[in-house]
């Protein structure tokens, strides 16, 4: 028995293993396909909304995608040419950073030097042959780029207006796949548990996304930064990546304030301003609106946007916390599986655990979450 049972661990392990490997390689077929299901899932609190005031899902859910298909071109329309010209620009914009910030510039540069030094006495000094490989021209990366970008956008678009126009075709599936009548009840209470809150999860981030992108471009805008609808929809999008994109978007504007102010001070209030907005969004607006139901560990979060980070590139850390809370909703529902949702979840207001402070009776109360 021991031995029966070890084998079929390893072979979980194995599974598991297999899983990511796949997830690795099928990047690209699989991204599109759950980003279509996210996007379904995100929208069907509205689909669901517009189909008790008479209007059918096959209707909604045009609406719906064709709305936020609209939205993403206008998105890219938008900040392509800004984007592209910043590219360009972006040997000027180091030089003027470099200018600007000239006691750091010269410890790096110092570095530099030192390196490589250190990396021609390693190399046997410069009679030494170098094998160059010839990497594929900016033109043909960014149509490659482009080719995918766009297809992820469609299969993602069209999946979703595929599940938004089957209403409730795949409950009515989940329902009939069960003998019994305890067994479709119980089947029909999860599903409908899991969607109601990974959706209400799912749509209350992306709008609370949208307004801190809103407010910081109204706020670079006032401050004088050129371009500063494009800083909007990344720090809409960076938001995605809980303590992460924060940091990398006020990294970005810094730098950009730098470049386009001529004093170093009042640059910096761009950055200022966004880590004031996100620490607002953050700390009391989100947990506000979401709840202490779907807060995460903060734990979990991180090695999570590690992970799919690792995994998948920027894709993967952008819909790792998605894919976080949608892997939390169903451990909840799921008895065997609650002590992987208790961990995930975030801090629920229970005492402090104190191994010398406490004395019996307050362990125990601490314990039992009284």
């Amino acid at each position: 028995m021991e031995h029966t049972a070890s084998i079929q661990r390893s072979l979980r392990v194995l599974v598991i293993l297999s899983l990511f490997a796949t997830a690795y390689f099928a990047r690209d077929l699989i991204l599109p396909v759950l980003l279509g299901f996210l996007v379904a899932l995100t929208l069907s609190p509205v689909s669901r909304g517009l189909y008790r005031v008479g209007v059918p899902h096959g209707v909604s859910a045009f609406i719906l995608v064709s709305a936020t298909g609209l939205l993403i071109l206008a998105v890219i329309a938008g900040s392509a040419g800004t984007i592209a010209a910043w590219s360009d620009e972006l040997p000027r914009m180091g030089y003027e950073i470099r200018t600007k910030l000239s006691t750091m510039s010269d410890a790096v540069e110092e570095m530099r030097s030192a390196t490589e030094e250190v990396e021609k006495i390693g190399t046997g000094g410069e009679g030494t042959p170098e094998v160059v490989v010839k990497q594929p021209g900016l033109l043909d990366s960014a149509f490659d780029t482009a080719s995918r970008i766009g297809a992820t956008i469609a299969v993602t678009l069209v999946l979703a207006l595929f599940v938004l126009s089957s209403g409730s075709l795949f409950y009515k599936k989940i329902v009939q796949s069960f003998p019994t009548l305890a067994g479709k009840k119980r089947a029909l209470s999860t599903v409908y548990s899991i969607e109601r809150q990974v959706s209400r999860y799912l749509l209350t981030i992306s709008l609370i996304n949208t307004g801190l992108g809103v407010c910081l471009w109204l706020y670079l805008a006032s401050l004088g930064l050129p371009n500063a609808y494009v800083w909007g929809i990344a720090a809409a999008l960076l938001n995605f990546l809980p303590y992460i994109g924060g940091f990398i978007g006020s990294a970005l504007v810094a730098a950009f304030a730098i470049v386009h102010f001529d004093s170093l001070g009042y640059a910096l209030l761009a950055p200022l301003g966004y880590q004031i907005l996100t620490a607002i969004e953050g700390q009391i607006l989100t947990p506000w609106l979401v709840g202490r139901r779907l807060a995460m560990n903060t734990v979990a979060v991180f090695l999570t946007v590690v992970f799919w980070g690792w995994l998948w590139g920027i894709p993967g850390a952008l819909v790792a916390v998605p894919f976080l809370v949608v892997f939390k909703v169903i451990c909840e529902n799921f008895e065997p599986l609650h002590i992987v949702a208790n961990f995930l979840s975030g801090d629920d207001g229970s005492p402090e655990l104190e191994e010398e402070s406490f004395s019996d009776k307050k362990t125990d109360a601490a314990l039992t979450g009284e």
